[in-house]
């Protein structure tokens, strides 16, 4: 398979340019503007991919082993073609991950194939790319001041060097998974954040997680009027749990009912789902939760979410001040980055994670361990024991 790029005014032009020397097959890629460094040679680079020695294989390895049941002896014309696609996947990936590695590497010296693969590692868990380049450079640093103990195998120094890839990114990560601020009581909690976050099922999770199985008397408390049938979902959780609910419709509302049900020892407020541009008409809600120096606010965001996108809601939140992030659905995603970055980002520690509908099962304390864990695929945990 042959790639190559072609500058030119035009992508158009750059694809003419391509199928006259390459021939008709020529496949387009990617396009994108060029750098200041290659404007001169034309405003956009054409990535260009041929593979007609491939082709030929293909075609003459289907003449001589004809597939079942394909009259002719020749393999479908579909078949071909995927297994070319599959085959260009495969070659753009590894280019992808050689680029990342090679992005990593110091000007002034190369990169040992333990960190560029930590870097490729941690930015294709979607942490951010100078977040990733930080933790490596202190882990090398943190490798560099460690008791070696003697001559270091090959393996065993790549082994010594994800226990301290591993340390450092637990060094990173802040985790508070607590409930009610200070020594205030009753300790009351309310959850905010977007729509489909999964507030409401959280909030049930941690009133029988750390109320009814202390044995602590909790009341459920909803300000949500936009959701259809929502205050009613959590009506019907309090009635199966046997704890006290009130719907609250305004901000007065909300503060005599807290002061009603001072003798409980837990309150927990679920509040409406609100878009980004939603916060602004809740002002009344806002100026309560941010201004009363005894309600413990978290913010709920779905760990599925892209960074760019968590980043613009939990600024939309800001107005709220939350105290800590709660990130639901860990089990609707393979990247855990954004998780990092959302946490360094803000300052705001992790108090809790979710990963499942089940209630009360599928509630866990954050906690630094997991969340490398998870970043790492695993690999902490298995180091750390390994040491």
């Amino acid at each position: 398979m042959r790639i190559k790029s072609y500058y030119a005014n035009s992508v158009e032009d750059g694809m003419a340019m391509a199928r006259t020397e390459l021939g008709p097959e020529a496949m387009l890629v990617n396009s994108r503007r060029t750098s200041t460094e290659t404007r001169h040679l034309g405003e956009y680079e054409v990535v260009i991919v041929t593979d007609l020695a491939a082709a030929a294989e293909l075609d003459e390895s289907a003449v001589m082993l004809p597939p079942t049941g394909t009259p002719g002896g020749r393999a479908p014309r579909g078949d071909r073609l995927s297994a070319d696609v599959a085959q260009l996947k495969k070659e753009l990936e590894g280019m992808r991950r050689a680029m990342t590695r090679t992005a990593f590497a110091p000007a002034q010296r190369p990169a040992s194939p333990e960190i560029s693969d930590a870097y490729a590692s941690l930015v294709a868990s979607e942490v951010e790319p100078d977040l990733a380049r930080d933790i490596v450079s202190a882990s090398e640093s943190r490798l560099a001041t460690a008791p070696a103990g003697g001559a270091q195998e090959s393996g065993e120094s790549g082994a010594r060097f994800e226990r301290a890839l591993a340390e450092e990114l637990e060094s990173r990560i802040c985790v508070e998974p607590l409930l009610g601020r200070s020594e205030a009581r009753p300790r009351i909690v309310a959850l905010v954040g977007p729509p489909g976050a999964g507030k409401t099922t959280t909030l049930v999770k941690l009133a029988v997680n750390y109320g009814l199985a202390g044995k602590r008397p909790v009341v459920l408390l909803s300000t949500d009027t936009l959701r259809v049938a929502a205050a009613e979902q959590l009506r019907s959780f309090a009635a199966i749990l046997g704890v006290g609910f009130h719907l609250t419709e305004t901000v007065g509302a909300l503060a005599q009912t807290i002061e009603e049900n001072r003798s409980k020892e837990m309150i927990f407020i679920d509040t409406p789902g609100l878009a980004a541009g939603d916060v602004a008409d809740f002002g009344g809600l806002v100026q309560f939760l941010s201004g009363r120096r005894d309600i413990d606010t978290h913010m709920v965001v779905s760990s599925s979410m892209k960074s760019a996108d968590l980043s613009r809601v939990v600024n939309s939140f800001e107005a709220f001040q939350p105290q800590r992030l709660i990130f639901t659905r860990l089990d609707e995603t393979g990247s855990f980055g954004p998780i990092l970055n959302e946490s360094v980002r803000t300052g705001k520690p992790l108090s809790f994670f979710t990963a499942g509908q089940r209630i009360p099962e599928d509630l866990e304390a954050a906690s630094r361990g997991r969340l490398a864990d998870l970043i790492l695929g695993g690999q902490s945990r298995r180091d750390q024991s390994a040491a």
